[in-house]
């Protein structure tokens, strides 16, 4: 269960504790891991603080958000490739398997795919290497319950460097997939 689906839960569960209970105008005590600090009557959290009907302050938004919080698993979003290989790295699959976990627990997410090569080798070459880098990619992702209509799939090739040089370095850190969410 997610956090916010255990708030979410825990906000039903003492909200059904006070309907069914007649009190005489004192509100009933919440746990203590409710409030936003002491009992000095700060807002509790999950009330709207933000206003906008969410029933959820924008600190608590972006501490329940994976994917806006640096660290989180999911802030690594990019995955990188040996020279003319298009098999995930041993390194980058715990970053594959925070992006599975969470996109097989969001069914609603969508999650874009997008595959990259180094400048060598012709256009349409690195063009279908990419492809087949963000297709090993989705496998491994599709492996842990993502739903095939939750992830597409685009191919840079060798249009879109990360860096521009012609050496090792560069040319490492272009080989890579990179998943970007709610672009589609």
């Amino acid at each position: 269960m997610t956090i916010r689906n255990l708030s979410v839960a825990l906000t039903v569960a003492v909200a059904a504790g006070l309907a069914g209970c007649a009190t005489r105008g004192e509100p009933l005590p919440l746990p203590d891991d409710l409030y936003g600090g002491d009992e000095s009557g700060q807002t509790p959290r999950g009330e709207d603080r933000a206003g906008d009907g969410t029933g959820v302050g924008d600190q608590d938004q972006l501490r329940l958000d994976p994917l806006q919080d640096p660290d989180s698993p999911l802030a690594k979003r990019i995955i990188y490739f040996d020279y003319d290989s298009d098999q995930v790295k041993a390194d980058s699959l715990p970053t594959v398997n925070a992006h599975a976990q969470y996109l097989a627990n969001n069914p609603l997410q969508k999650a874009r795919l997008e595959g990259h090569g180094d400048e060598r080798g012709s256009r349409e070459y690195n063009l279908a290497l990419g492809e087949r880098r963000a297709q090993s990619v989705r496998r491994l992702l599709q492996l842990q319950g993502v739903l095939d209509d939750q992830i597409e799939i685009i191919s840079y090739g060798e249009e879109l460097p990360t860096a521009p040089g012609q050496d090792a370095r560069s040319w490492s850190l272009n080989r890579r997939v990179e998943i970007v969410y709610g672009e589609q």
